[in-house]
């Protein structure tokens, strides 16, 4: 059985905990409380240990502005439509948003518009995939694991909202 290992830290009010394997990060969870059945036989550990993969240095560097992309190894669990999905998600450059429209007609089926916003949700590495970047039609908020409030202030870290938390 493959070695999983855990870790938390705080960014400016949000909780942030990731789960990684010898492969790469596994899951990234924004201000959610802890699944006790979701880290049985994982190991916790510090966050600068080194199965983490510099996760939480590149972390702050993206919170202090000073990282755009992450460079990360990634263990990406889903099926081959949503990893088609999360693929045209890191396409979208920093500081810019689509519609959950245009995510649809980008991976060729404007027809699968409510699948396309389901894979979105259902993305496991939110921020380093950033699933963040897709919003409504009208231009308003929808929908994010992490809460809208931190959505939005994501959107404005990057430039994409006025004002921000993380100024």
């Amino acid at each position: 059985m493959e070695n999983l290992y855990y870790s938390t830290s705080n960014f400016d009010g949000i909780k942030i905990d990731v789960l990684s394997s010898s492969k790469g990060i596994r899951e990234i969870f924004i201000n959610k409380k802890e699944e006790k059945d979701k880290f049985l036989n994982v190991i916790k550990v510090h966050p600068d240990d080194p199965n983490l993969f510099r996760f939480f240095k590149q972390l702050k560097e993206y919170f202090d502005r000073k990282r755009k992309s992450f460079e990360l190894p990634l263990e990406i669990i889903g099926t081959e439509f949503q990893k088609k999905v999360w693929e045209e998600l890191l396409k979208i450059p920093y500081g810019k948003t689509i519609s959950y429209r245009e995510l649809s007609i980008r991976i060729g089926n404007l027809k699968s518009i409510r699948a396309v916003g389901k894979a979105n949700g259902s993305n496991p590495l939110p921020i380093v995939i950033p699933c963040h970047r897709v919003i409504g039609a009208n231009g308003k908020l929808i929908g994010y694991g992490g809460g809208l409030d931190v959505k939005e202030n994501l959107l404005m870290l990057e430039g994409s909202r006025d004002s921000g938390l993380f100024k």
